[in-house]
């Protein structure tokens, strides 16, 4: 594991107009590896989109932890932003969790 990550969880609070507005909160950081599946282009909006997923390998904590990634969290590296979007246990004895992220960046 020799990449380290701050897992983070969406918040919601009220925007004072109805509505809401969509904050995130670092849960903790974990050591993962990361290793580079499939990629592509999109338009969205008019602005060119490169959207590449990864399998992120990491140390698997309890069903029901904080410390357990969820497929509506994201980890961050930096300025980067991977959304989970799906968790399974990665060995047979549950010691290993495999994360499938995905990163998008502007073209």
């Amino acid at each position: 594991m020799s990449r380290r990550l701050t897992l983070e969880d969406p918040q919601r609070a009220s925007d004072g107009s109805g509505g809401h507005v969509e904050t995130w909160q670092a849960l903790g950081e974990i050591w993962a590896e990361f290793q580079p599946l499939t990629g592509r282009s999109k338009v969205q909006g008019g602005a060119g989109l490169s959207l590449q997923r990864y399998r992120v390998t990491l140390r698997a904590s309890p069903v029901g932890s904080a410390s357990r990634p969820r497929p509506d969290q994201r980890f961050r590296d930096g300025a980067r932003l991977f959304v989970i979007h799906a968790v399974a246990e990665a060995d047979a004895l549950g010691r290993y969790l495999t994360c499938f992220v995905q990163e998008e960046i502007s073209a």
